[in-house]
């Protein structure tokens, strides 16, 4: 009698479950917005250079303000932009937790470790790319703690009448992780813009559409 051949992965679930691309391209644009919304307050419209451009403005047309109304105005402009700030790190916490569950959701072949075991299986191969993809894997987990950590430290800050005794300390490191996930984007970015025209082509559409079946058997 013959043996019966292994199942085909082409009626295992996609590469990438439906909640996953939901949180990948939820949280990629608050994150973005969250970055631009520094960009905006530190770089682009330099709120603390505004109250001189402001007293310019209303000089030419015969209006004068004392400076600490100049600031009031400056303020509107901050805590606006602030505002959005504080809301979009919210969703983002509400996404991390949803990210959490999606987890627990993964079937076979989509779970993180059965992917790394594909991996290290290539690796163990020579594969060189299979080697880079192992530490690309590992840093998606370290994005995930940092992302965690700058949650945690905003929430504790936008409570912080709650916190006086740690808000200086959770203001720090929240600036810290802001710059690691920042320097993260960048280099995910670049990362697949090189895998894209190089070794793995059709890596971003696969986070659209999901991507090939994979093995719906637990890792």
């Amino acid at each position: 009698m013959a043996t019966p051949l292994p199942s085909s992965p082409a009626t295992g679930p996609k590469r990438n479950s439906l909640g996953l691309r939901i949180w990948h391209w939820a949280n990629s644009g608050l994150v973005l917005f969250q970055l631009m919304t520094i960009l905006f307050l530190f770089v682009v419209v330099k709120v603390k250079s505004l109250a001189p451009e402001f007293s310019k403005v209303l000089a030419e047309k015969g209006i004068t303000m004392a400076p600490d109304q100049l600031r009031g105005l400056t303020r509107i402009v901050a805590h606006r932009i602030w505002d959005w700030h504080i809301w979009a790190g919210i969703l983002i916490s509400v996404l991390l937790a949803y990210r959490v569950f999606v987890s627990f959701r993964q079937r076979g072949g989509q779970r993180t470790a059965a992917k790394l075991a594909r991996l290290h299986a290539r690796a163990a191969q020579g594969d060189d790319e299979a080697r880079k993809g192992v530490f690309v894997r590992y840093m998606y987990r370290g994005f995930y703690v940092v992302l965690a950590v700058m949650v945690v430290t905003g929430l504790i800050l936008v409570f912080e009448d709650y916190f006086r005794s740690i808000e200086h300390l959770c203001k720090e490191i929240h600036e810290v992780s802001m710059y690691v996930v920042l320097a993260f984007v960048v280099a995910h970015i670049v990362g697949v813009f090189r895998a894209e025209v190089t070794h793995e082509p059709g890596i971003t559409s696969d986070m659209i559409h999901g991507g090939a079946p994979v093995s719906d058997e637990a890792a």
